[in-house]
């Protein structure tokens, strides 16, 4: 085994075109290493609808320069099959390590492929790539990016023409012409030929970002920001001056990119600790909100004043402000959202009148929704303007929850009042999430498998009215490896991560409030109990 497996390594080495790894595969090999050769020649890094995205590294099983040339013939045959020859693919990519060679050598396979390639001019936020694909009529687009996994990690981000991101059946065929590549030798790669973009398509989209704001809405909210040491600094301040909003204080310690992302343990605003600098910085500054991006400014969280304190709002609570601000802008279209996100979406959207419409988990989906208006998912993503971006955008969704927070100062008010405002109207809709990393895969199977074979009939002292096997489809959703429970006041939702080793579980409480809002922080506690109950008996039931 040790002999094989030698010769595999030995076999990738001889066409590795990258020093580093070069050097790190060949003292694995000179040491004799084989656990850790098996776990890098374990198999190949698998391309699904989530692109690519794994620890960087040498071999198969890693993120490096010889499985994204792989990748890029793939989508390039992909592309060709599809009678896309000599279209343009637009390159993005973010301030990680190897990013901009990833980029690099996707433009060398494209223009090695008869096709065009244009790179943009620096590292930028994901959704100017997402932009910049239908702005320059692209046949596809790359985004180089682990958007906010831990510094280790690397991605490849595929978008098509309509400039949302892939969904099957076309991740199948492009894993199938990656899968058909035979050698790096057969691959051209020029050393030139592509276009490096100039700032005009940067330019391009900071227009575009005053489509989002209605004309002459107030402007006066004061922000605090971090750009989480990635790449949402300069584009974010940008269209904050466009818009005419007083100038972000931004976080110092985080303000540059930085791939080693030294003040986080995870570039994840939602990750404990990742806010505490911003926390400490609007202590000094007094502004009336906080904005953080991840690290490739596609996500947006919102932190806010409470009490003594700063807090950071659920991605749904966000989604929720950023609807009703839309419906009382009079806006026209369909509200949509994942399945793992607050149903109150569906109330709000009902109540104005507006078309509604649930998807599986990841904008891949939220954005091919017909007649989109507003999308969101709870993971601190947001689609306010699709016409523009069809994905997450953290910079103009910054833009819109900064109108409303400028538009509720000026009437003396807080998106904490119309976040009890919403509750008073359609009940107080809270979510939390129990979300489980491991280190071993099997883990998260073993608990799905007993969820399966032993599904709970109670949660928090609540009747599980309906269980749904998600793998088996619905009325209106293709299926997907995931679980739902429907109890009476509450709903639960326990997938695998796409993106992550993790297992999460998505809950939901529904309280009505008594009275007006005076009645709401005697629901907010019964719902806080019930989520704990959720997360204690769901725990229990899964084995984790």
């Amino acid at each position: 085994m040790s002999e094989e497996l030698i010769a595999r390594a030995q076999a990738w080495l001889a066409e590795d075109p990258d020093p580093e790894t070069r050097e790190e595969l060949a003292k694995l090999i000179e040491a004799d290493d084989v656990d850790a050769l098996a776990e890098r020649f374990a198999g190949t890094l698998q391309f699904g609808t989530a692109g690519l995205r794994g620890e960087l590294g040498a071999g198969p099983m890693r993120m490096n320069r010889s499985v994204v040339i792989r990748a890029a013939a793939g989508l390039a045959a992909y592309l060709k099959a599809k009678g896309q020859t000599g279209g343009l693919v637009v390159i993005g990519y973010d301030a990680r390590h190897k990013s901009a060679d990833f980029a690099r050598d996707t433009a060398a396979v494209m223009t090695g492929a008869g096709l065009k390639a244009a790179v943009l001019p620096k590292p930028l936020p994901t959704p100017v790539l997402a932009f910049a694909i239908r702005h320059l009529g692209a046949v596809a687009g790359v985004e180089v990016t682990a958007s906010h996994n831990p510094p280790r990690d690397n991605g490849y981000k595929v978008y098509l023409g309509d400039g949302s991101q892939i969904v099957p059946p076309a991740d199948a065929e492009i894993a199938a012409e990656i899968a058909a590549v035979a050698a790096l030798a057969d691959v051209p790669r020029p050393e030139s030929g592509w276009e490096t973009l100039g700032d005009e398509v940067v330019g391009a989209y900071l227009a575009r970002t005053d489509a989002v704001l209605k004309p002459g809405s107030p402007r006066g909210a004061r922000t605090v920001y971090t750009p989480m040491h990635g790449v949402g600094k300069e584009t974010l301040l940008a269209a904050f001056a466009r818009a005419g909003f007083p100038a972000p204080a931004v976080v110092a310690e985080q303000a540059e990119p930085d791939p080693d992302f030294p003040t986080v343990a995870f570039p994840n605003p939602e990750e404990p600790g990742a806010m505490d600098l911003a926390f400490a910085a609007a202590e000094r500054e007094r502004p009336d909100l906080i904005i953080a991006n991840d690290p490739d400014a596609d996500r947006c969280a919102v932190a806010v004043h409470d009490g003594a304190k700063w807090r950071m709002l659920h991605g749904d609570e966000v989604g929720s402000l950023l609807a009703a601000h839309l419906v009382r802008r009079g806006v026209s279209g369909v509200f949509a959202e994942s399945i793992v996100s607050s149903s109150l979406l569906g109330r709000i959207a009902e109540k104005a009148g507006l078309g509604y419409e649930e998807t599986l988990t990841g904008f891949k989906w939220i954005a091919r929704v017909e007649g989109l208006r507003f999308g969101y998912e709870e993971a601190l993503g947001y689609c306010v303007d699709p016409e523009g971006v069809r994905d997450k955008d953290g910079i103009t969704a910054a833009l819109v929850v900064a109108e409303l927070a400028s538009e509720l100062k000026e009437q003396g008010r807080t998106l904490l009042d119309l976040l009890d405002e919403l509750a008073v109207e359609h009940g107080l809709y809270a979510t939390d999430q129990l979300s489980v990393r491991v280190e071993d895969l099997s883990v998260i199977a073993d608990a799905m498998r007993k969820l399966r074979e032993q599904p709970p009939t109670v949660l928090a002292g609540l009747d599980v009215v309906r269980r749904e096997d998600l793998n088996e489809g619905t009325e209106t959703l293709p299926p997907t490896d995931g679980l739902r429970y429907t109890l009476d006041g509450a709903r639960v939702i326990v997938r695998p991560s796409g993106t992550e080793p993790k297992l999460k579980c998505y809950l939901e409480v529904v309280v009505p409030v008594e009275g007006a809002v005076d009645g709401v922080p005697a629901a907010r506690a019964k719902a806080k109990e019930l989520i704990a109950g959720l997360k204690r008996d769901l725990a229990v039931a899964a084995g984790i």
